[in-house]
């Protein structure tokens, strides 16, 4: 792991696109899996997978907060 990254996930990865992505690409990406993930949308089969979505959920957000801001 770098030691001038601050999390231990690479956020590009987490969101599936390029290191080079363009805003806009970042934003449709985001939409897509926010659309998939969201729990007025997702079925919960059981209390396991509903932790495991809302997790990456947060996961999804910060990294869209991350890559969003040009000051972080």
């Amino acid at each position: 792991m770098n030691s001038h990254r601050k999390h231990p996930f690479d956020y590009y990865a987490l969101l599936g696109v390029a290191v080079d992505a363009s805003p806009d690409e970042i934003k449709n990406v985001y939409r897509k899996l926010v659309k998939r993930y969201h729990p007025d949308v997702y079925r919960f089969d059981d209390f396991a997978t509903r932790k495991k979505v809302e997790l990456t959920m947060r996961q999804i957000n910060e990294a869209y907060a991350m890559l969003s801001d040009s000051k972080k």
